[in-house]
């Protein structure tokens, strides 16, 4: 069957289920990345057929996913805890409820369209690309996909820390649906762009993650699959390599590949995609040019509902959250020490050694700094209440508004609270002349510098010679 022409539909029942009924029936099940579309009849045991078309590459129709969540269940952390709870409660039961992470999900996407998927923490992004990428089937509704699709979620997904990198290329490609003809006919390409020629006999258990995310980058985006889905695995690797993901990015997406990305960088949706979807508590709230997805976006951390900053619904194992955040000035002036003060509160078991991190985001959706407690050696220890300030002298800020996002760690991520506050910078030039726009129009920042020029270099006036 022609890999061009045809797709795979999902039906809201599970793959196993679905792979049981055409078993018995004694019809031949396809494999990951076969290219076979189902139609209705399929969902009522009667067989498939196979459809072509033309320039659709994805549909989506009316699909939701549900998750079933305990709800104030007590929390253990050590399995003794849990059974001798469930000794002397036999009877207890947990009260769950239904969470709908998506719900009423309809959009087509054409052949070699790049479509930006952005929303804030919690909004579905994820739980959508893992229904696009067949990890879990959807609770309603209906999925096509027309061609095979290859998905970079996180890191090492599809890699088995055991095997080399070179037999995690295999591997992975296997997985894509790719023949090893396929694989070895991209193999040096594969290579020299992820750069671990020299490592390839090293089991990947023993790679940094960042040569973890570029050897699996390198075989998603290499490998011919016809639909590319990447999530926001970008931000492990350097600023090098970002700018080499987002260039091969666009060499699929001209090259008539179709391409679903997922990022918080809006700078790089807008560069990289002509479309976007905006999504929030579940639903697609835009589906536009990338401009206005980036617009609807920015403008969300100023219409913030109580869902969205409710600390439950952020990510975030939640021993502590963040209940507060302020800066102690409503307008400050660009060369003007900023200072946030924040408040934590304990709400499980008690942590020792926590980090925190501020991450500063223009009205652009740029990132403007990230400052990690870690890097000056700041911690902070056990109490029900925990109090601080931060205080961000440099760099000097250009006017306008700006968004604070706060996480707390410690082996892990604690809490993340995106919009934790707002910054706000007057229009007042911190330097001592008066100067034409076009002098500090360009960068993200007012940087705090000098000219100097070497005078010993400077020839002598000449002198009058007189008669």
């Amino acid at each position: 069957m022609d890999a061009g022409g045809s797709g795979f539909a999902l039906s809201p029942s599970s793959f196993v289920v679905r792979c049981a009924e055409n078993k018995a029936a004694g019809r031949r099940w396809p494999c990951s990345g076969s290219l076979v579309f189902f139609s209705a009849a399929c969902g009522d045991g009667k067989g498939f057929s196979a459809v072509m078309t033309n320039q659709l590459a994805v549909s989506v129709q009316g699909v939701g996913k549900a998750y079933r969540i305990a709800r104030n269940a007590e929390k253990f952390y050590h399995l003794s805890d849990a059974i001798m709870n469930k000794i002397k409660n036999p009877l207890q039961r947990v009260e769950r409820e239904t969470f709908w992470a998506l719900r009423n999900i309809d959009f087509q996407i054409d052949r070699g369209e790049c479509v930006g998927i952005i929303g804030r923490n919690g909004a579905g992004k994820s739980t959508l690309l893992k229904l696009l990428s067949r990890i879990t089937p959807p609770s309603e509704g209906r999925i096509e996909l027309y061609g095979r699709v290859g998905s970079l979620l996180e890191v090492g997904t599809g890699f088995h820390p055991e095997l080399t990198g070179r037999e995690n290329i295999f591997l992975n490609g296997a997985i894509l649906g790719m023949r090893r003809s396929e694989i070895q006919r991209e193999f040096d390409s594969i290579v020299e762009f992820a750069g671990v020629e020299k490592f390839l006999e090293t089991p990947v258990k023993r790679y940094s993650s960042g040569m973890y995310v570029r050897l699996a980058f390198a075989v998603a985006a290499h490998l011919r699959t016809e639909i590319l889905v990447v999530d926001e695995v970008l931000a492990v690797g350097d600023a090098e390599f970002q700018k080499k993901c987002l260039g091969k990015m666009q060499d699929v997406a001209s090259g008539g590949r179709t391409v679903l990305f997922v990022s918080h960088n809006m700078h790089a949706v807008n560069m990289l995609c002509s479309r976007g979807i905006f999504l929030r508590q579940g639903g697609v709230v835009y589906d536009g040019t990338a401009e206005g997805a980036v617009d609807h976006y920015l403008n969300s951390f100023s219409a913030s509902t109580t869902l969205e900053t409710e600390a439950r619904f952020r990510p975030g194992t939640g021993e502590y959250r963040v209940v507060e955040a302020r800066f102690e000035k409503s307008v400050y002036d660009p060369d003007e020490p900023k200072v946030l003060r924040f408040k934590l509160e304990r709400t499980g078991r008690p942590l020792t050694r926590l980090h925190l991190s501020f991450f500063l985001t223009d009205e652009k959706g740029v990132m403007v700094t990230q400052c990690d407690s870690r890097t000056h050696n700041f911690w902070m220890n056990d109490a029900p209440v925990l109090e601080g300030t931060f205080t961000l002298q440099y760099p000097w800020l250009k006017p306008g508004e700006y968004r604070v996002d706060l996480l707390i760690g410690s082996a892990g991520i604690i809490d993340k609270f995106d919009g934790a506050a707002t910054l706000s910078v007057s229009p007042v030039l911190p330097f001592p002349a008066s100067v034409p726009e076009d002098a500090v129009s360009d960068g993200t920042v007012f940087s705090v510098f000098e000219y100097q020029q070497d005078t010993s270099c400077l020839a002598a006036e000449p002198t009058e010679n007189i008669a």
